[in-house]
């Protein structure tokens, strides 16, 4: 279903009874709200919660934003390297205005949160921001984007940056960013548990004909890039955090996890082996044993 959440058309979907503890999931850049699993959902389900998810303003199904235009990433990147204001189409604060609007439209007046990557991002602001609305937090393989922290490898940088190669037919052009979106998870994806390449295929085509939105993925990476005093702000934070993250995260390095740690006052950090930068489906009972965990100190 869809909700006005913050003024914007917001693509919402619920899974677990509703008198479930409600838990509302963030995802990361470019990600569908169908990129969490639905057997991490399941899991989740059967430890009490009510999982709210939803696609990000400008993805998937929720509002475009196409009339901002089509951001300048090297400039950004530029002026992000030289600690320089990037003007943005939009901001992350803005999109955690969406998720408490998304709260709002539901009648919820407080909620477990849970963010991956840019969605952690995004869940910190809800933290520091909004943090009455919040009975716990879980921070997913994301970062504080302290300046000092170290960067991603020129391999995985080169990978993100790529781009499909162009096709003749809409069958080669699909299977062209088919090809693409694989190569990219084979970089930043799991050491320890590879995923199957079929249905790792098979998802990803799955997100591609229900809604590719390259464009909005420039508009979020900038949102990123101009988010510049996050870290600051991370002792504001007073919900019960968890900090998860893989310790073989190659998009993402596991220093991130340990900063957010020392930031925020009350946490838990997990640490786990062989984890990188997705969701692989034999650690999803122990994601969901975990914010399970979090939400009992809530």
């Amino acid at each position: 279903m869809q909700v006005s959440a913050n003024g914007v058309r917001i693509e919402v979907d619920i899974h677990g009874p509703d008198d479930g503890e409600p838990l509302l999931m963030i995802m990361g850049l470019g990600m569908q709200l169908i990129a969490w699993p639905d057997g991490l959902v399941d899991e989740l389900v059967a430890r009490g919660f009510r999982v709210i998810r939803f696609d990000n303003r400008d993805i998937g199904l929720s509002q475009p934003f196409d009339h901002l235009g089509l951001p300048n990433i090297p400039l950004a990147a530029l002026l992000h390297t030289f600690h320089l204001p990037v003007k943005a189409p939009y901001q992350l604060a803005d999109l955690a205005r969406d998720a408490v609007g998304v709260l709002d439209a539901l009648g919820i007046g407080r909620a477990h949160v849970c963010g991956a990557s840019m969605g952690g991002m995004v869940a910190q602001h809800l933290g520091f921001s909004h943090g009455q609305r919040l009975r716990s937090l879980t921070l997913m393989m994301t970062t504080s984007g302290h300046r000092g922290l170290p960067k991603e490898s020129l391999k995985v940088r080169r990978a993100l940056l790529s781009r499909p190669r162009p096709g003749r037919t809409p069958e080669e052009k699909l299977d062209n960013i088919l090809d693409h979106y694989v190569g990219l998870y084979g970089v930043i994806g799991s050491p320890g548990y590879p995923a199957e390449p079929r249905q790792l295929r098979e998802r990803i085509a799955h997100g591609v004909k229900r809604a590719f939105r390259p464009q909005a993925v420039a508009r979020q990476l900038v949102a990123i890039a101009a988010d510049a005093h996050r870290a600051e702000r991370l002792a504001r934070i007073d919900a019960p955090t968890l900090v998860l993250h893989g310790q073989d995260d190659p998009l993402i390095p596991v220093a991130a996890a340990h900063d957010l740690a020392q930031r925020i006052p009350d946490n838990q950090l997990e640490i786990i082996p062989g984890w990188g930068h997705d969701l692989p489906e034999p650690l999803w009972p122990r994601l969901a044993t975990a914010i399970a965990a979090v939400a009992q100190r809530a």
